[in-house]
């Protein structure tokens, strides 16, 4: 499960055995984990799931993906082509 960014607490991560899926991204801060899949194609995410998320961290969350949106799906294709999924 490699980690590809540590930002304000929240650890970006990805789960080797999910391929597949959607590009996507967990995240943790905390007691908090949400997944959002990653559509580079219209430049969107959706939120897969959230546990413990307070609407404030759900706004946190998505800046911080948004904010590093390009690099996220690189590291997630990258990650995939290694893995050979």
């Amino acid at each position: 499960m490699p980690t590809v960014l540590y930002i304000r607490g929240w650890r970006l991560f990805f789960y080797a055995n999910e391929g597949h899926e959607p590009p996507h991204i967990h995240a943790r801060k905390g007691e908090v984990e949400c997944k959002y899949w990653l559509h580079p194609d219209t430049f969107d995410i959706e939120e897969v799931y959230a546990y413990n998320a307070s609407p404030a961290n759900r706004r946190e969350i998505r800046k911080i993906i948004f904010a590093n949106f390009d690099y996220l799906v690189s590291e997630y294709e990258n990650f995939q082509q290694q893995r050979g999924a």
